[in-house]
């Protein structure tokens, strides 16, 4: 490249970081060797370059909003063994992994016992949910009521940008492991009945929905007000298969099989 030819390639850099395209900039000059190399029209050179800029920003602002989301990390679809899980209808959750449940402002509940996916799905879902440009929230149901308490005395009309009430699609993880008390179950009524209409929400159980009343403090009235809200529009999806991590323990245990050279 002639030195005329650095000079007007560096302008065109510094034009694209004052129009904001930082990504693009920083493409410029492979992308320019390759429309070189290939002969690329001019409009094709463009649309590879804007293309860049488009990518790079979206990939950007997945990382951020994963890094916000509180999701813990290494859950996703691609790695859920449904073949481990076959009472989980795949088709359903590829129907749910397009977030159309979050643009209705729906909820999915995931029962199931201990160590079957329900959290791997749950965040799974939510992943998806990143991708599809929605902001996501991740509480395990203890760490949200100690979020909620902090906020107790304050109206929630006022409170529009704590992450638990912004959020597209709040996931609520490991309700039912213990009771909550009276005080404890009014926060989460308080969080669910804002919500409702406003945003979607995930809940994964280990409680059959007969058995919240043990959760939410006894109370039968608080227990249906929260239901009522959670169940309008809903979708409830049932695990029965056998625990993940009894698996890798079963395996552990097994040892090398017999036949196996030492």
């Amino acid at each position: 490249m002639t030195a005329r030819a650095r000079t007007e390639v560096d302008s065109i850099r510094s034009t694209l970081v004052d129009l904001g395209l930082n990504f693009a900039a920083e493409n410029l000059t492979e992308l320019l060797s390759e429309s070189v190399r290939r002969q690329m029209p001019g409009h094709e050179f463009l649309g590879r370059l804007l293309e860049t800029e488009i990518a790079q920003r979206e990939e950007r602002r997945i990382e951020r909003t994963l890094r916000l989301s509180g999701l813990p990390v290494g859950y996703t679809l691609g790695n859920f063994d449904f073949a481990f899980q076959p009472a989980i209808d795949k088709a359903r959750i590829e129907t749910l992994a397009t977030s159309a449940y979050i643009r209705q402002n729906e909820t999915i509940l995931i029962q199931g016992p201990p160590g079957t996916g329900k959290t791997h799905l749950a965040v799974a879902l939510g992943v998806k949910g990143i991708e599809h440009g929605f902001s996501v929230a991740f509480y395990t149901l203890e760490s949200l009521i100690h979020a909620a308490r902090q906020h107790a005395d304050r109206p929630l009309q006022r409170m529009k940008s704590v992450k638990y009430l912004k959020s597209s699609l709040l996931i609520i993880d490991e309700m039912g492991f213990q009771p909550l008390s009276r005080e404890e179950a009014s926060l989460l009524f308080r969080v669910i009945n804002y919500r409702y209409g406003r945003g979607s929400i995930i809940i994964t159980t280990n409680k059959a929905v007969k058995d919240w009343p043990e959760i939410l403090a006894g109370d039968e009235v608080m227990t249906t007000a929260v239901l009522d809200r959670l169940l309008h529009k809903s979708h409830v999806l049932h695990i029965k298969g056998r625990s993940y991590r009894l698996k890798d323990l079963e395996k552990m245990l097994a040892g090398p099989h017999p036949s196996a050279p030492p």
